[in-house]
């Protein structure tokens, strides 16, 4: 596998042991995302016949959504992550989406055929561009001229927001992150302030910057939360008082459809001139 590569930490993360984690638990964190998809697509306004780039495609959840919404229409989904395009790869073959295909590559550099798209979509993988002006740039030329841009990329987290004030106590008790969880997690901040992101579309037209409140799906109830937070961290464990403070942390938001936490986004649209 040979791709150029404008940031390497980010593919060391995604090729490493974050990438691991989410190939290893797509179902889950789909569904944890599964409102995201609901923002991204309603924005995007994909139609029969278009030609769809899904930026960050991850286990490729997005691009095969796409697929079924562009048909005959293809998509295609591009990632730095090898573990979550054999995942993407897999759940294509299996649901028999043939119109839906993925490559390895940064989309910063990648050679997209120029003018070769009719909308660029991405769930949050827009965040982990080295240069986001050079990238945005760059799918700029993918885009025919009045292509449209549409991604979802988080607010910033405030300290009384519900998993701000939730997940802290997993920082605090419980989180030891390495250097390739620290990458990943610094890069999706990258585009929280509005005006970080008007400027990196500077190329673009029509652009909006709309706030969405979504809820994210963190467990089905406390205990498989609290399991699946755990597996994210190095070690895992934690003593028997410490996982009852973690279980209570979380119990206010568990529900009936499992344990459920609102988020801000941004939902951010574009159109090439």
């Amino acid at each position: 596998m040979i791709a150029r590569l404008a940031n390497p930490r980010q593919a060391a993360a995604w090729n490493g042991s974050v990438g691991t984690h989410w190939a290893d638990h797509q179902e889950r964190y789909d569904t944890m995302l599964a409102e995201v998809n609901d923002a991204l697509f309603a924005a995007a306004a994909i139609e029969a016949g278009d030609r769809v780039l899904d930026v960050g495609c991850g286990a490729g959840a997005t691009t095969r959504i796409a697929a079924r919404l562009a048909a005959p229409g293809p998509a295609l989904g591009v990632d730095i992550s090898a573990p979550l395009l054999k995942r993407a790869r897999a759940s294509s073959v299996d649901e028999g989406t043939s119109n839906a295909a993925f490559e390895y590559g940064d989309a910063q550099l990648y050679a997209f055929p120029p003018a070769g798209y009719d909308v660029v979509i991405s769930r949050g993988g827009v965040m982990f561009f080295a240069d986001h002006a050079a990238a945005f740039r760059n799918l700029a030329r993918a885009l025919r001229p009045g292509g449209r841009l549409a991604f979802i990329c988080p607010q910033p987290a405030g300290p009384e927001s519900e998993e701000s004030r939730a997940l802290g106590l997993f920082a605090r008790l419980v989180d030891k992150p390495d250097a390739e969880t620290v990458a990943a997690h610094t890069a999706m901040a990258s585009l929280s302030a509005p005006a970080r992101i008007r400027a990196a579309l500077r190329d673009y037209e029509e652009v909006t910057v709309t706030p969405v409140t979504i809820h994210t799906v963190w467990g089905r109830d406390v205990t498989d939360a609290v399991d699946f937070l755990l597996s994210r961290s190095p070690g895992g464990t934690v003593r028997a008082g410490q996982r009852a403070e973690l279980e209570d942390a979380l119990r206010p938001y568990e529900t009936d459809l499992g344990v459920r936490m609102r988020a801000a986004v941004w939902c951010v649209t574009a159109v090439r001139p």
